[in-house]
């Protein structure tokens, strides 16, 4: 099944995400997720990683029932949240540890 981001909604510090299910020859359907915004912030996560979190968590979800409403939890986030710094951290490492430079040779004598 194919998700399509289809927007969001806001009330308050809750915003809920839409998808569409796509398969061929299945009808479409309808799925939502919603989001505590208070919980983005806690985890230091930017509110433009919701729809991809959105999408993982349905992706991630042992077959949604149609019309399925999800919820990002902070389970959810702090996990993405210690994925990412270690992720950064793997990156920083190879950065530091990475390949050696030669000194340069020294230039041939007459």
């Amino acid at each position: 099944m194919e998700l399509r981001y289809m927007g969001f909604d806001q009330k308050q510090n809750t915003r809920t995400y839409k998808f569409d299910g796509v398969a061929s020859g299945q009808p479409t359907v309808h799925f939502a997720v919603t989001a505590d915004l208070t919980l983005f912030l806690a985890n230091r996560i930017g509110i433009q990683e919701g729809p991809t979190l959105c999408a993982h968590k349905l992706t991630g979800s042992p077959e949604p029932a149609a019309d399925a409403n999800l919820e990002l939890t902070n389970e959810d986030l702090r996990a993405h949240a210690s994925a990412r710094s270690l992720a950064e951290a793997r990156k920083a490492e190879a950065r530091r540890m990475g390949p050696r430079r030669r000194p340069p040779a020294p230039p041939p004598s007459a």
